[in-house]
C-alpha cells in the first residue's frame, strides 16, 4: 500500500468537494453546458432503470448525463421539485450526499418523495462515477395514471 501524506489526501478531498459543489450549483441553475463540462467523457452511471419514468435510464457520456437533468425538468413540475442534502461526506476522490427529494410528475399531477443517496467520484476535476439510489417505487407510482 503506498504511503500518502495527509496534505495530499486533503488536497484531493478539497478538489472533490469543489467539483461536487460546482455540480450542485450547475444542477440547481439548470446549467446543462456546465454539467457537461463537469462530467468526464465516459461516466460510470448507475441509476436503476425505471420504465415508468423515461428520464431514468442508463447513460454513459457527459452529454447524456447532463441531459438527464433537462429531461427530468421536462417530465416533472420544476416549481414543485425539492431536494435537501442532509449529509455531504468527502474522502479523497469520493463524495456521498444523502438527503430527501420530492417532485410532481407533469403528465399525471402525482407526487413522489423519498430519501436518496448519491455517490460521486471525481478524477482530474471531472465526475467519473455517478450512482444514485432513490425511492424508485414512489416515482413509478407517480408516473402511473
Amino acid at each position: 500500500m503506498p504511503v500518502t501524506s495527509a496534505t495530499t489526501d486533503d488536497s484531493v478531498a478539497d478538489a472533490t468537494r469543489a467539483v461536487v459543489q460546482a455540480f450542485l450549483a450547475a444542477r440547481l441553475a439548470g446549467d446543462t453546458e456546465r454539467l457537461v463540462a463537469l462530467f468526464a467523457d465516459k461516466v460510470d452511471w448507475m441509476l436503476a432503470e425505471n420504465p415508468a419514468a423515461r428520464w431514468i435510464r442508463p447513460r454513459s457520456t457527459a452529454a447524456e448525463c447532463a441531459a438527464q437533468f433537462t429531461e427530468l425538468m421536462e417530465h416533472t413540475v420544476p416549481e414543485k421539485a425539492r431536494a435537501t442534502v442532509d449529509t455531504f461526506l468527502v474522502e479523497g476522490p469520493d463524495a456521498v450526499l444523502m438527503g430527501h427529494l420530492s417532485g410532481t410528475v407533469r403528465a399525471t399531477g402525482k407526487s413522489f418523495a423519498g430519501p436518496f443517496a448519491l455517490h460521486l467520484t471525481v478524477k482530474n476535476g471531472r465526475i467519473t462515477r455517478h450512482r444514485l439510489f432513490e425511492n424508485s417505487l414512489s416515482i413509478a407510482e407517480a408516473c402511473t395514471p
